[in-house]
């Protein structure tokens, strides 16, 4: 099945992205992960939301987050799911590439990551690379990694 991406600011964002977004970050991060956390944390305000779409229904996101905002030196992805109905098709991996091509467009900065440690592979794949230590943020096992530009 095809998958539409598309990359909007928020304030671009209708009432209904912002709806599916949200509702989808609920599902995967506090009902899946069951992390209880605040999800809007007023940098939403200034980023760009990458949405992946599959016959109108929301089933990919990233956010995509300017230099400054979550690191000092370095633009970041983050938020990064996928729909659990939907894993295994390949859809993380054109996501995150997505989410990498976007970042180089937009910002034009090294980007950097706090990625669950379990998916180290994966974003090594991409070419991130592990740096520091493994640390714990909501009692999930996570790392930093950087991709140069």
């Amino acid at each position: 099945m095809q998958t539409a991406f598309i990359c909007k600011h928020f304030n671009e964002l209708t009432t209904t992205e912002l709806y599916s977004i949200l509702k989808l970050r609920i599902e995967v991060f506090t009902i899946e992960q069951q992390c209880a956390y605040q999800d809007c944390d007023d940098r939403d305000l200034i980023c760009y939301h990458l949405m992946g779409i599959q016959n109108n229904e929301l089933v990919a996101y990233s956010r995509l987050l300017p230099k400054g905002v979550s690191y000092d030196d370095y633009c970041a992805i983050g938020r990064v799911l996928t729909k659990s109905t939907v894993r295994g098709q390949q859809i993380g991996i054109t996501l995150m590439k997505t989410s990498i091509s976007l970042c180089k467009e937009l910002f034009n900065e090294k980007i950097k990551i706090g990625a669950q440690s379990y998916l180290e592979k994966f974003y090594s794949d991409l070419g991130f690379v592990a740096t520091g230590h493994q640390y714990l943020e909501d009692e999930i096992p996570h790392m930093s990694m950087v991709l140069d530009k």
